[in-house]
């Protein structure tokens, strides 16, 4: 929006020009996403308060979480907000990727708003359930994939690129849109997952997503891309502006998010936040680094699966609780420590995958 005005603008006075700049938009975009959640953040919380609307806490979970219960949630409204006013003010709206990727999050996050509304609100402790849930994930990431399929424009935005192997490039066809719908909805449900414990989620998402800022800036350029020998997508620069407004976004939250929490994402901003890493990384091509670099979010979902699976198999469960953080607070584990420790690992997975840029 403010791109096409400092565009008008500069016809008579050249120093709005300087609003054309990628890099630019990018840091304007962290500074207003992270402005608007720490300003709003506060009557968020009250208003939150003031209707009731706080977490229930299971009662076969860790007993140090039952002084949550009550906590305001649902503050992932927050974090979208935040996102989509940032995006929309600073970003090229006649970007398509752009226009796709918030579609996408908006999507997400209001399949979990009508979750958490339903638990919270209506007192129903199940929720949308889990088969009408999936199937609503499962038809945005479809039509996401669809679309970014039939948009396509150079072959390489259907191509599966392998890390580290720069001679390793994969037509995909018509399955490219199998492997989005499935990065979109798994790395939603994966971020679900592992928000469990104060700031333990949104902490990774925002290093993820500044790395997925990068992927996607030297993509979208093409003499780094050249140089770097990934793949040159056009326009993909842009989502390093929606990049950066999660990042500001998520940063902000976490001022409130922090042990001890005084707010919640809630599926409304969880769902979200990983329907948009996904989508991300299947815009600029990197799924596979997204693996590498979510990999907290991954080893959440393998524990939860592993422990499904085994009880099921042998009666008999691999964990103390699952996802796996819980399983370290139930052996003792103080939260900040379980917490912390899951970042640092994040740190090292994300710079690992932004190796991949250059060990290839």
């Amino acid at each position: 929006m403010l791109l096409m005005l400092s565009e008008y603008l500069s016809q008579h006075y050249s120093g709005f020009s300087v609003f054309q700049y990628l890099t630019l938009r990018t840091i304007l975009g962290v500074m207003t996403a992270l402005g608007i959640a720490l300003l709003v953040g506060p009557t968020m919380i009250r208003h939150l308060t003031f209707r009731q609307i706080g977490q229930v806490v299971r009662n076969d979970g860790p007993e140090s979480h039952f002084e949550k219960s009550g906590t305001p949630t649902m503050g992932g409204t927050l974090i979208l907000v935040a996102i989509a006013v940032s995006t929309l003010l600073w970003a090229d709206l006649a970007n398509r990727y752009v226009w796709i990727v918030l579609l996408v999050t908006m999507s997400f996050g209001l399949i979990g708003f009508v979750d958490d509304y339903i638990k919270l609100v209506k007192q129903d402790p199940k929720g949308l359930l889990s088969r009408y849930k999936y199937f609503w994930q499962s038809v945005v990431g479809t039509l996401a994939a669809i679309l970014l399929y039939y948009t396509a424009v150079v072959p390489a935005e259907t191509e599966l690129i392998v890390p580290f192997f720069k001679d390793i490039v994969i037509p995909l066809g018509a399955w490219y849109m199998l492997l989005a719908y499935f990065v979109i909805v798994g790395s939603s449900n994966a971020v679900n997952l592992t928000d469990g414990l104060d700031g333990l989620a949104i902490m990774p998402t925002v290093m993820v997503a500044a790395a997925l800022a990068i992927f996607a800036y030297a993509a979208g350029h093409f003499e780094f891309a050249r140089y770097l020998q990934i793949p040159h997508i056009p326009g993909a620069g842009e989502l390093t502006v929606f990049c950066a407004a999660m990042v500001g976004a998520g940063l902000g939250f976490l001022w409130f998010n922090t042990y001890p929490a005084q707010v919640f994402m809630g599926d409304v901003g969880a769902l979200a936040l990983g329907a948009a890493l996904g989508c991300v990384a299947v815009m600029v091509r990197q799924e596979l680094v997204l693996l590498i670099m979510g990999g907290v979010f991954v080893i959440e979902t393998l524990s939860v699966m592993i422990q499904v699976a085994s009880y099921k198999m042998r009666g008999k469960r691999v964990f103390l609780m699952a996802p796996i953080h819980h399983h370290y607070e139930l052996k003792g584990w103080p939260e900040p420590r379980i917490i912390v420790r899951f970042w640092i690992i994040t740190v090292f997975l994300v710079l690992v995958g932004l190796a991949t840029l250059k060990l290839r």
